[in-house]
């Protein structure tokens, strides 16, 4: 008996997706995304502020991009993820459509909906791309774990913590003081 071929989707998909429908596609595959909460976009608009006024005041290649944002990890149109925030400090990864590559520090978070793709697919996927830190940002249980992929290290800090951004050595951002 034959087997069924699982269907894949490409990018083309997703940019065929009527208006005001978020999806990602990994590795084929479409995650549709629900509508995220008050709390979420506000942790977005304030560490975006933060990231970006650190990055204008040092100057430099990097550049900052809250969602949506288009992140094509892989050299296929089979992933496509819209991080809340990225990080890139290669001009050359950026185009009109978004980031082609891994950017260098990737921000998600974590929403009910989006747990398991946070702490895990994207987890891996962010990894094997080489992003160089990741960081779960989670309102739930008022915790940021921080990967630093190149060192295979992990750290956890609370929201009362000054969290180093090991991308700038003088760069810290004080959750306790975004009052969220």
């Amino acid at each position: 008996m034959a087997r069924s071929q699982e269907k894949f989707f490409t990018t083309e998909d997703i940019y065929a997706l009527p208006e005001g429908i978020r999806a990602e596609l990994i590795d084929g595959q479409i995650y549709y995304m629900a509508p995220p909460s008050r709390r979420h976009q506000t942790l977005v608009g304030r560490l975006y502020q933060l990231i970006a006024n650190y990055i204008d005041r040092k100057g430099g290649p990097c550049e900052v991009y809250p969602a949506p944002f288009a992140v094509f990890l892989n050299e296929d149109d089979l992933t496509y993820v819209e991080p809340d925030i990225s990080v890139i400090c290669d001009p050359g990864k950026l185009n009109d459509k978004g980031c082609s590559g891994a950017p260098d520090w990737i921000i998600e978070i974590v929403s009910p909906a989006s747990r398991r793709m946070d702490y895990s697919t994207k987890l891996f996927k962010y990894r094997s791309a080489g992003v160089r830190l990741y960081w779960i940002v989670d309102p739930d249980k008022d915790r940021i774990t921080v990967w630093y992929f190149a060192t295979d290290n992990t750290d956890e800090f609370s929201f009362k913590d000054d969290v180093p951004v090991n991308l700038y050595e003088d760069f810290t951002i004080d959750f306790s003081a975004l009052d969220i």
